[in-house]
């Protein structure tokens, strides 16, 4: 299942910046082991996007629980799944098995 998490921060920005480079780290991680597509921070700088992949809930919870953002509190984890109806045809297909590709 895909799943569309905002971390919203919870704290002034230089605490959040506190932790940032580890929460990089965090993220390259994730990235190559195939659980997150895309993450950035949010347009008005409120927070952060992830577009991750997971098995389950509870294994994305897991993956969550290890960012440093969310050890030292400094966010709080919005999460919303989803399943793939459409998808471009540049977007992997292994990560929306079930969508159909539109050209």
């Amino acid at each position: 299942m895909l799943y569309l998490v905002t971390l919203n921060y919870l704290r002034p920005i230089e605490e959040v910046n506190a932790h940032l480079d580890t929460h990089r780290v965090w993220l390259a991680q994730q990235t190559r082991a195939g659980k997150i597509l895309v993450a950035g921070p949010l347009e008005d700088r409120t927070g952060g996007f992830v577009l991750a992949r997971s098995d389950s809930r509870e294994e994305l919870n897991r993956m969550l629980a290890l960012d440093s953002f969310v050890v030292h509190q400094v966010v709080e984890p919005r999460v919303q799944g989803f399943e793939a109806a459409l998808r471009s045809e540049a977007f992997p297909s292994d990560w929306a098995p079930g969508a159909k590709a539109v050209q």
